[in-house]
């Protein structure tokens, strides 16, 4: 692993996570008028319509039928169950739960990562997780999270979302490392994986859930879930771990609540509290610490 490609990634993978950050907020009110898998495939099939002409641009072709099926199950996992969960889970709890529950994808991205792809568990890697978990938790509060019995079962999606999202990102990096497929290519492939199960889902829920009263703001908000969130984050976040270690990389992740509240003081005019700096800097320093470790690694190798 050199040093560039791993600041490179850490880029990539913060910035895609800091995109995320907003999209709680902004699926939370688009789930009001859209139902949860209809919603999901309009972001993938935005998300396809923004990223094949790139890929036609640069001449990149379908990997071939071992490859492929290879992506496509990888797709199913990330794009269709995972997201399919995390929408569902929004839809039928908060969005506090679903930024808090999701949160713990990157303990997940560790655990598949050790048990998949042999990655080493170091105390520096250790304690970077500690770091970075603790300032999460500051900044998030789990005591604001209500999690009564009338968000459970959107808890549980919430639950399934967050071990599903580390799986995939494993993946990933698994399959990138093996096949040598452009981040690209594995992207447009995952999202056509998450179609197989989206499409489906989709076409069942609006029989008993039609499409409601459409608004600027709406269409707005599902450009910006399939454009940004998905298009660009999805794009960066594959690269991130093509690049860098996944349990390195399952750190990044932590930018999404960071940003989430720096976003919310920008816009929203909430006030960035003592809370929210010691989160931040507890989570600065956790990436901080890992990046260094690495490229401590990449030197002396």
């Amino acid at each position: 692993m050199d040093s560039s490609g791993m600041w490179r990634g850490a880029l990539y993978g913060i910035t895609a996570a800091s995109i995320w950050g907003s999209m709680y907020v902004v699926s939370d009110l688009v789930l009001l008028i859209v139902p949860p898998f209809t919603l999901l495939t309009l972001r993938i099939a935005l998300g396809l319509a923004v990223l094949l002409p790139l890929s036609l641009r640069r001449g990149q072709s379908l990997p071939g039928r071992r490859s492929l099926r290879s992506l496509l199950a990888v797709g199913v996992v990330g794009l269709g169950i995972s997201l399919g969960a995390q929408f569902l889970g929004t839809d039928l709890s908060t969005a506090v739960n679903g930024a808090l529950v999701t949160s713990a994808s990157p303990a997940f991205v560790v655990l598949f990562a050790v048990l998949l792809l042999r990655e080493r568990m170091t105390l520096q890697r250790l304690a970077a997780i500690v770091l970075a978990s603790a300032g999460l938790l500051i900044i998030l509060n789990p005591a604001s999270a209500d999690f009564a019995s009338d968000t459970f079962t959107g808890d549980a999606f919430l639950a399934v979302a967050a071990v599903t999202w580390g799986l995939y990102s494993v993946l990933v990096r698994r399959v990138t490392l093996r096949q040598a497929t452009p981040a690209l290519m594995v992207t447009i492939v995952a999202l056509l994986g998450g179609l197989l199960v989206s499409i489906p889902a989709s076409i069942l829920e609006l029989s008993q859930r039609p499409i409601g009263a459409m608004s600027v703001e709406i269409v707005l908000g599902i450009l910006y879930l399939g454009i940004v969130s998905t298009a660009l984050a999805l794009l960066l976040w594959n690269r991130a771990f093509s690049l860098v270690p996944a349990t390195i990389a399952s750190l990044f992740f932590f930018a999404q609540p960071l940003a989430g509240a720096l976003l919310a003081a920008v816009f929203l005019g909430q006030r960035m509290t003592e809370t929210l700096w010691l989160g931040g800097i507890l989570i600065a320093l956790g990436v901080l610490l890992s990046l260094y470790r690495a490229q401590s690694e990449a030197a002396n190798s």
